[in-house]
């Protein structure tokens, strides 16, 4: 299934007069097939930040991550066991597996860096998509929202290993299920390359890319500009912390790896020098940045794949978008809004304090997808179900988090 790679603009001719076309015109549109645009609802009015809140980038995306609501969920954590001995945790929604039947499709989500299943962004597309009917999972990177680390090596822009280990699990749990993801910012960045790795052999039926860096050598130039230095800082404060709590793992290590500059990080940057570079083999850590960017692996993506960026985006630059190998994929469809910042979005029916206003446009899109594919699932199988890879490890822990 492809989306078409014409490019769509916010008003066609049709007859003898000018129509307009969906969506509305304050949205830029790239990669998108006019029958799909029309179906989606929540495109037909125009893109409004709320007053105030929404009045720059940067007290958009403070507000967003310190006041949006955060929903009650109750999870069940599954950890996964990786080849190398590592591990990730799987929080799915507690009583899904009675409530739901085996063949719902699973949507499964990527937070952003060093985000997890207690983030509000992502409990609120939990729930959207639940009450859709539809089973999700959320993928906790090793050391994110307590998930174990259990080596000297946490993750990285460019490591794909644990997400493709996570849907060839959940595929095999339920291969009567079509299965989707989503992702924000760097996990957004994560799904992208997985997409581009995989080419016409994805097992995953759709995806949804949301604040994607792109760009990574873009991002990081934008990174220690500015007011940008407060997130450079919160998110080095933040890898600081999972690292400290697991620094013994790490004690000892020799050639390039500098242990004290990672633990003592004062920006982003400074830990991927020390300790992320060196763990997935980069020379420096531009190396690594310029070898780990998605904007590359976007003419690769051969399945549905929806992109949406804010065009005042302070860490995901708008500039970083791929825009013409979007346009060129016709598998690709991207939206940007003219405001949102960072995974702020904070506009729409439940502004300011609900949902973000990405999140009914997300699932008109994959229930479109799913809507194409019809009643068979691609990932079906013909007689019984496989077994569990021998990779996985028995639930641990039932919890809720508040």
């Amino acid at each position: 299934m492809s989306l078409s790679s014409s490019i769509v603009s916010s008003r066609s001719r049709d007859g003898d007069g000018e129509q307009p076309l969906l969506p509305h015109s304050s949205l830029e549109i790239a990669g998108a097939r006019r029958g799909l645009l029309a179906g989606f609802d929540s495109l037909r009015r125009p893109y409004r930040a709320f007053p105030v809140f929404a009045s720059n980038r940067h007290v958009e995306t403070i507000f967003a991550a310190f006041t949006r609501s955060l929903p009650t969920v109750a999870f069940r954590r599954e950890c996964l066991r990786t080849p190398d001995d590592g591990a990730v945790a799987l929080d799915w929604v507690s009583s899904d597996d009675r409530a739901l039947p085996g063949d719902a499709p699973v949507l499964i989500l990527l937070p952003g860096l060093t985000g997890g299943s207690q983030d509000t962004y992502v409990r609120h597309m939990l729930l959207r998509a639940r009450s859709k009917g539809w089973r999700v999972v959320v993928f906790n990177s090793r050391g994110c929202a307590s998930s174990p680390v259990t080596t000297a090596k946490f993750y990285s822009a460019s490591f794909t290993g644990d997400l493709r280990q996570v849907v060839d699990h959940v595929l095999s749990r339920y291969p009567q299920s079509n299965i989707y993801a989503a992702g924000w910012s760097l996990g957004a960045n994560i799904l992208v390359r997985y997409l581009g790795e995989e080419t016409d052999k994805c097992s995953l039926s759709g995806a949804v890319s949301m604040c994607n860096p792109f760009n990574l050598v873009i991002a990081d130039e934008d990174f220690h500009k500015g007011f940008n230095n407060i997130y450079d800082r919160a998110l080095a404060n933040s890898l600081r912390a999972i690292f400290k709590k697991h620094a013994l793992l790490f004690e000892g290590l020799d050639g390039e790896y500098d242990i004290p500059k990672a633990a003592n990080a004062k920006t982003v940057r400074d830990f991927d020098e020390g300790l992320t570079r060196v763990s997935f083999g980069f020379r420096s850590v531009d190396d690594y940045y310029s070898n780990s960017s998605s904007s590359d692996s976007i003419k690769n993506v051969s399945i549905p794949l929806l992109c949406i960026q804010a065009d005042n985006d302070p860490i995901a630059p708008s500039r970083g978008i791929p825009r013409e190998d979007i346009k060129a994929n016709p598998n690709c469809l991207l939206i940007v809004t003219p405001e949102g910042g960072h995974l702020g979005w904070v506009a729409g029916d439940e502004a300011p304090f609900g949902c973000p206003w990405t999140d009914p446009i997300v699932m008109e899109f994959l229930e479109h997808v799913h809507n194409e594919t019809g009643s068979t699932s691609k990932n079906s199988v013909a007689n019984e179900p496989q077994g569990v890879p021998k990779t996985s490890v028995p639930h641990l822990s039932e919890h809720v988090q508040g």
